[in-house]
């Protein structure tokens, strides 16, 4: 493959071509030192002195794989959740087991049943949540133990309506398997959710009222149950419940005496959806508590009490707000992150009275940043960047005053690779008025004189962000002679609500033509080839890839389209009614959205992947897409992963497929 001997040699010294100045620190208790490794050397910095001493040898970063490992290590299976929970003082295990749950004594392993209607030939289960729940709701547990370790919570889940999903497994071996699942399409019956809670002194178990009375029906507040969770006292048992529609979502508490259940925080945007479980932190008397809530349009901070009473609005802010970092009860402050800089990938430090008042902004607006607070609250580590300046960490007092530089980032091998940095770049979205962003990647050998095919990398999916102030060194494949573009589209995330709402109902439809919008303003550069334009991703990027190339031939002429949803009434409906409301109020959004619609257009060059085990986007996307491009007689080409999930091709197979289509044919 031509470029293949550059991208052999350059690419594996891409990653660590910038020694980065981003550290991460241990402060001391009392907050007047702390300690970070930087450049294989462990420092101990006095602030004041502002020395830094040499300790040691520095702790070797992990890679982000190697972290992702880690945090996923002993974790529960994609979807899945823990079958057993510990109390908090370990004396008692609750177990789910074939769909009961069951009290073991860790020391005298006697056991207690607690369940005994649960039968997954009866399709009813207590201490297990759906797959969905776990992929779309991120409901690793369905087991709660109370603080004192004397009651315990369980999920019941009614799934007799439920139908259910079959996928075939292990097909390359001498018998296959089949996985079948219980698994709600949209449009159709999504099981009946309830919480059961177990009290070890009574020896009865009572059901907590989750829809106050009401039944379950697509229109009631407590459809969806989750993010279950104990009060830290132990009083109250709660939880988040929403519509079908997810555009109501409740914060509730129950009394585990009589299951009776209370509104805490009501949360309503009936033009699309809510926030599913908003960022919040109890202050020191467990009672008041920070909400976030979208309510303005931007998500703002409130201060308000278990009682419901709303004590403060702590921001009014027409940009959003992106972390809680510290509240400093003793001096009356709120620190958090929002999106305040330059632009709304540049996240700044924020200081408000915990009134409301006198909200100061405590970094540069130039850049992003990443903080961390000292104990005492006088000083935090600043790690400041953009997409095209690489990280530095500096020292800063609360009052958004430098004390000391600590690190900066060593370029050298970044250039002497002769690499370039990614360039940002604007565009206006289809709508005439949004601005939108995007990044371009260049080889190292990049000469502007010199036209260059183009290879789109977007995900694309609702929230999420292309273009971000992080500095990055460029995409590996660029070596193999191509420009790597990523575009945002009115999909992304950080820019409020009324952003958002505009892909309402067209998922997947409306931001491609963002995508395919911010493609063209690179037109006007002389060595952008726009006759030779590739789009490639996975999972929502393969439906971006797949969608882009059928609906704007015009623009791409290649596509990879790995393990993407072609038609959203295939997908869960947790996720895809969320954004694309209800099958029968918005039928016509479906058939807009639905990929195989296009195969008539197909003129460029289309690979397929998906594997046969993808038990997240199933086999059936990809199979329907063939079928519609098969009848309407058309040309591609298809990669099967035997017994993969949900993942994507090769890459050498991709980048010989784009070689071939973009650069050895004209």
């Amino acid at each position: 493959m031509p470029g293949y001997e550059r991208y052999k040699e350059i690419a594996p010294q891409i990653r660590n071509s910038v020694k980065s100045g981003r550290i991460n620190v241990n402060w001391a208790e009392d907050g007047k030192s702390l300690e970070y490794s930087f450049d294989g050397k462990k420092y101990n910095f006095n602030i004041k002195k502002k020395n830094a001493e040499i300790i040691g040898e520095g702790e070797r970063e992990e890679s982000p794989m190697v972290r992702y490992r880690r945090m996923m290590s002993g974790r529960p299976a994609r979807g899945r959740q823990y079958t057993s929970v510990d109390s908090p003082d370990k004396s008692l295990k609750a177990v789910y087991r074939k769909g009961n749950v069951f009290i073991l004594e860790n020391e005298s392993k006697k056991e207690l049943q607690i369940t005994k209607e649960g039968s997954l030939e009866k399709r009813i289960k207590f201490g297990n949540a759906t797959w969905v729940y776990g992929e779309e709701l991120r409901q690793r547990t369905a087991m709660w133990w109370s603080p004192d370790s004397k009651k315990l919570a369980f999920y019941s889940f009614d799934l007799r309506n439920v139908k259910d999903y079959y996928l075939q497994y292990k097909q390359t071996e001498f018998l296959d398997s089949m996985d079948i699942e219980p698994y709600t399409k949209v449009g159709a019956v999504n099981p009946v959710v309830g919480i059961m809670i177990y009290d070890l002194d009574t020896k009865k178990t009572i059901e907590v009222d989750v829809r106050d009375g009401k039944e379950f029906t697509d229109e009631v507040v407590g459809h969806y149950i989750y993010d279950i969770e104990w009060s830290p006292d132990g009083t109250e048992l709660l939880f988040h419940r929403t519509n079908r529609k997810q555009n109501i979502m409740e914060w509730a508490a129950a009394n585990p005496e009589t299951g009776k259940s209370r509104v805490v925080v009501r949360e309503e945007w009936l033009p699309s959806y809510t926030t599913n479980s908003p960022e919040f932190q109890f202050l020191e008397d467990k009672s008041r508590f920070i909400w976030q809530s979208e309510r303005t349009g931007f998500k703002n901070y409130y201060l308000y009490n278990l009682s419901g009473e709303l004590l403060a609005t702590l921001s009014n802010n027409d940009f959003e707000t992106a972390g809680i970092k510290k509240i400093d009860e003793e001096k009356g402050f709120l620190y958090y992150m929002a999106r305040s800089g330059d632009n709304h990938m540049k996240e700044q430090l924020h200081r408000v009275k915990l009134d409301g008042s006198d909200d100061v902004r405590l970094t540069d607006p130039a850049f992003h940043h990443t903080v961390d607070i000292s104990p005492d609250g006088k000083y935090f580590i600043d790690v400041a960047q953009t997409h095209d300046t690489p990280p530095f960490t500096t020292l800063m007092d609360t009052k958004g005053r430098q004390v000391s530089q600590l690190v900066e980032s060593d370029m050298t091998k970044f250039e002497q690779l002769g690499l370039k940095k990614v360039e940002a770049f604007t565009f206006t979205s289809v709508d005439g008025k949004t601005e939108l962003h995007g990044l371009i990647h260049f080889p190292s050998n990049f000469d502007p004189n010199k036209k260059y095919p183009v290879l789109v990398s977007n995900y694309g999916g609702p929230e999420t962000n292309e273009f971000r102030e992080t500095f990055r060194t460029p995409n590996s494949l660029t070596e193999y002679g191509f420009l790597i573009v990523s575009v945002d589209g009115r999909n992304v995330g950080g820019k409020g609500k009324a952003t958002m709402d505009t892909i309402y109902g067209e998922l997947g439809y409306a931001e491609m033509d963002d995508f395919a919008e911010g493609v063209k303003s690179l037109f006007d550069r002389p060595y952008v080839d726009k006759d030779r334009i590739g789009i490639f991703g996975t999972s929502f990027g393969g439906t971006t890839s797949a969608m882009c190339l059928l609906r704007f031939p015009e623009v791409f002429k290649a596509a990879v389209a790995n393990s993407g949803v072609m038609d959203w009434r295939n997908y869960d409906n947790i996720y895809t009614e969320r954004y694309m409301n209800l099958l029968d109020e918005n039928l016509e959004g479906y058939e807009l959205t639905s990929v195989q619609k296009y195969a008539e257009n197909l003129v460029g060059k289309l690979m397929i992947f998906y594997g046969t085990q993808d038990n997240n986007v199933h086999p059936s996307n990809s199979l329907q897409l063939i079928k519609a491009l098969q009848d309407e007689g058309k040309s591609f080409e298809v990669q099967v992963g035997p017994d993969k999930g949900h993942t994507a091709v090769n890459r050498e197979r991709m980048m010989e497929f784009f070689i071939q289509n973009l650069v050895l044919e004209d």
